[in-house]
């Protein structure tokens, strides 16, 4: 895919959404560091679920430490592996403290040391809470990058790398939240809604539905 042609689909994805951000519900670095975390291998609906009742409760790590193992479970057992959840979420908050001065790093290497955070959740926390231009490649990210001839890669690291090198700079900051709606609402992975797509004429992907 060549420059012109990115630059098209960013441009029709800005012009249907201008200002596009998580639906994880956050009000603070902390709460969106906390949601990610707790957002893997789960969907936002379920996390936003549980910390609609846990966030008024514990909205720093101090509060969250204060709830313990079985109080953190109680809020959270809805979502997938909450057991290993609970751990890196009280030991995160622990860290916070002992190093951080309890608020969230700026600084990839600092975010990536805490239990449960990678480099997906790290990218998230760096460009939603302080608009860092990074790209966090979900599974949807990978598939529609891949699907559309956007930036293909076999791993996702592969993805991110071509998407950092390809993206134009005014379309970085938000180009993880233009991609990852577009794959959770039009470019599904059972079936892609093509004919509400606004970039399908764009698009490589051969077995356009119709």
């Amino acid at each position: 895919m060549n420059a012109a042609r990115r630059r098209e689909i960013f441009q029709r994805l800005r012009a249907a959404n201008p200002h596009p951000t998580t639906e994880l519900i956050h009000r603070s670095p902390f709460e969106l560091l906390i949601a990610v975390m707790l957002s893997a291998q789960a969907t936002d609906k379920s996390v936003n679920l549980a910390t609609a009742t846990l966030f008024p409760v514990a909205d720093t790590p101090e509060r969250m430490l204060s709830l313990g193992e079985d109080g953190l479970k109680s809020h959270i057992r809805g979502i997938g592996l909450y057991p290993t959840k609970t751990k890196n979420v009280l030991a995160t908050c622990q860290i916070l403290l002992d190093q951080h001065a309890g608020q969230v790093p700026r600084d990839r290497a600092a975010l990536e040391a805490l239990p449960g955070v990678g480099r997906k959740t790290a990218n998230v926390v760096l460009n939603t809470a302080f608009g860092e231009p990074t790209i966090a490649v979900d599974t949807h990210i990978f598939r529609v990058s891949n699907r559309t001839g956007l930036a293909p890669g076999k791993t996702v690291q592969d993805v991110e790398n071509r998407l950092l090198r390809h993206v134009p700079a005014e379309f970085k900051p938000d180009a993880h939240h233009w991609l990852i709606l577009h794959g959770r609402y039009i470019c599904k992975a059972r079936r892609p809604d093509c004919p509400t797509c606004a970039i399908h004429d764009l698009c490589d992907y051969r077995d356009k539905t119709v």
